[in-house]
């Protein structure tokens, strides 16, 4: 896939500006295990990068000037200047991350004492769009990881990148995304999910057994309600820190969420009743994991998706329905949930290798969306993070 996915892009460089790249790098998609909702109460979450990439093609210039052919977009053809004000392109949607990720990186290296040099960039990827599996993270951290490669700039960890990469989306895009995301894509290692502190941003590599794959089942379920529903359970969330006195559910322990609840409407115990056993779930799926125990991952796993579904109320009766089909073909030897913002989407299941076609075959046959659609599904294994492309 990415020799055939390089000829593309390779291609697109040539038939845009004439010649062949200096350096490829590639940034992955992403998925997480379990940890829903817990990024923006400061809590963690259990990530893994995924098989599905946004790749790039980079050519340096000797002026300041940046050229981006869009190999998936009909070759479509950005530019601007490092040295004129970057701001949002009028029509081409895809080039915003690419020019906010450019404009971050700029505002990031100034106190350093850094700059960037002129670039002509070609981009495709294969991560699924609209998924939730962070083809947008994916596409800033490649760009990011462009540059940084092109102008040597070792002082830009990978956190910086993504760090960068969330402010791109948040401030010029216009997304308000949590860092989860582009923390994956940037510093992800191949095998491992990544247990993150969203308060601290530290990370811990968690080993997943050997020969264990990630399948990613899409619904069909268009998620709808996602963004209005969002903005509801993240102020829930904070009305519910404000009555125990603390800067973020990450500070509540369950002993204190039952002995400190006095006249807390019930609605919102119950949406802080998910974080806090999410939080608790998620750092005890890590353990489980690290310890190749799959069966501990899949009762976490159940209990995560049945929080969410009954505390949260972010699930929706079809994918209430694929998570049952799921767990019961994966039965004992691993686990699924809903994963993502919710209203639709996705379901995950870890499963060994050895049952991917039975579990495969057994959903394919069992699921159809509302409007009867069969399932999108994706299988992957735990990917290394963005860097040169090998």
């Amino acid at each position: 896939m990415t020799d055939t996915l390089q000829a593309r892009i390779a291609d697109a460089l040539h038939t845009a500006f004439g010649h062949a790249p200096d350096l490829w790098v590639q940034a992955p998609g992403r998925v997480n295990l379990i940890g829903e909702h817990t990024d923006y109460n400061d809590g963690f979450v259990l990530p893994c990068a995924i098989d599905y990439r946004t790749v790039i093609a980079v050519k340096g210039r000797d002026d300041r000037l940046i050229r981006v052919v869009a190999a998936d977009y009909g070759h479509t053809i950005d530019t601007f200047d490092l040295d004129a004000p970057i701001t949002p392109h009028p029509t081409l949607q895809w080039a915003n991350y690419v020019r906010g990720t450019v404009k971050m990186l700029l505002e990031h290296l100034v106190p350093l004492g850094l700059g960037l040099r002129g670039a002509d960039l070609a981009i495709a990827g294969n991560v699924p769009q609209g998924a939730g599996l962070s083809s947008s993270a994916s596409l800033e951290v490649a760009v990011g990881q462009a540059f940084k490669a092109l102008c040597g700039l070792d002082a830009v960890s990978q956190t910086d990148l993504a760090l960068i990469a969330q402010r791109a989306e948040n401030r010029f895009v216009g997304v308000n995304c949590g860092i989860m995301d582009q923390l994956i894509s940037a510093r992800a290692e191949a095998g491992h999910a990544l247990l993150i502190d969203c308060r601290s941003l530290g990370g811990q590599a968690v080993h997943l057994p050997e020969a264990v794959a990630v399948m990613i089942v899409h619904s069909r379920v268009k998620r709808g309600l996602v963004g209005s529903e969002y903005n509801t359970r993240r102020s829930q969330c904070e009305a519910a820190a404000r009555h125990y006195g603390v800067a973020a559910l990450r500070d509540v322990d369950g002993e204190r969420l039952l002995r400190d609840r006095g006249d807390l409407d019930d609605v919102v115990f119950r949406r802080a009743r998910h974080i806090v056993t999410e939080n608790a779930r998620t750092t005890a799926a890590a353990a489980a994991l690290a310890a190749g125990d799959l069966v501990r991952l899949g009762e976490l796993m159940a209990a995560s998706h049945v929080s969410m579904r009954d505390d949260f109320e972010i699930t929706h009766p079809a994918v209430d329905r694929l998570v049952e089909i799921a767990q019961a073909a994966v039965g004992q030897d691993g686990g699924a949930r809903m994963t993502g913002g919710g209203f639709g989407g996705c379901v995950v299941v870890v499963l060994p290798d050895a049952r991917i076609g039975e579990v495969r075959a057994a959903i394919e046959a069992a699921y159809r969306s509302p409007e009867g659609e069969p399932p999108a599904i994706w299988v992957s294994h735990a990917a290394t993070g963005a860097g040169a492309l090998r």
